[in-house]
């Protein structure tokens, strides 16, 4: 990638990074999340997001982790399912029965404290991971609540989700632009780097089911 669309990648990330702020703190502002009341409405999800090593049937590839992950991030998330920003059916059909606060609510149960950034020096980082640094951290921590943490997130989860921001199935015009020029090695290359960073993201376990003769 050349250094004019590397510094008209980098622009359009700061100028989104602002607005997003701003956005968060209406959010904020407005809503504030129950995790207990996302964990009674959300048994639904943790039948994939609650299995250690679930996978998507068709295509195949690993549910992805989200104990750790910034709960904002989710919430966008859910909303871009419901839309249809992003393409899944089972996502959008569980997305478009949820409220803004129950997206909120299941959010922050799911997500639980978001991993703190750790130290990884600038000579570590690949060349094909250098631009992602700027809003998904060195070591994959997300900058902003808004930017997904990647930090152990599954390999082909996230090979996976680069591979629909290029063809377009799902919608951002940030990585859209990003995922534009790189190859299906760039691709693998970065989601393995990011999915061995530590701290790494969770899966949450299914609270346990009693069985009583009552």
């Amino acid at each position: 990638m050349g250094s004019r669309m590397r510094t008209g990648v980098l622009g359009v990330a700061l100028v989104l990074g602002v607005l997003a702020s701003f956005t968060l703190k209406a959010q904020e502002a407005s809503l504030k999340a129950d995790p207990v009341h996302g964990k009674a409405i959300s048994y639904t999800c943790l039948g994939c997001h609650g299995v250690a090593g679930y996978k998507n049937a068709y295509p195949n590839y690993s549910v992805p982790e989200l104990r750790g992950q910034h709960p904002e991030y989710l919430v966008a998330a859910l909303k871009e399912y419901k839309s249809g920003e992003r393409s899944h059916f089972t996502m959008h059909s569980q997305a478009e029965e949820l409220s803004e606060q129950d997206m909120a609510d299941i959010a922050a149960y799911f997500a639980g404290a978001p991993l703190s950034a750790g130290h990884v020096p600038a000579a570590q980082v690949p060349d094909v991971a250098s631009l992602c640094v700027s809003c998904h951290g060195a070591d994959g921590v997300g900058i902003t609540p808004l930017y997904p943490t990647l930090a152990g997130q599954h390999a082909d989860y996230l090979a996976r989700a680069l591979d629909e921001y290029q063809k377009g199935a799902r919608k951002n015009v940030i990585m859209a632009t990003f995922a534009a020029h790189l190859t299906s090695a760039q691709m693998d290359a970065l989601a393995d780097y990011f999915s061995k960073e530590q701290p790494s993201l969770q899966t949450l376990p299914r609270p346990a089911t009693r069985i009583s003769a009552d």
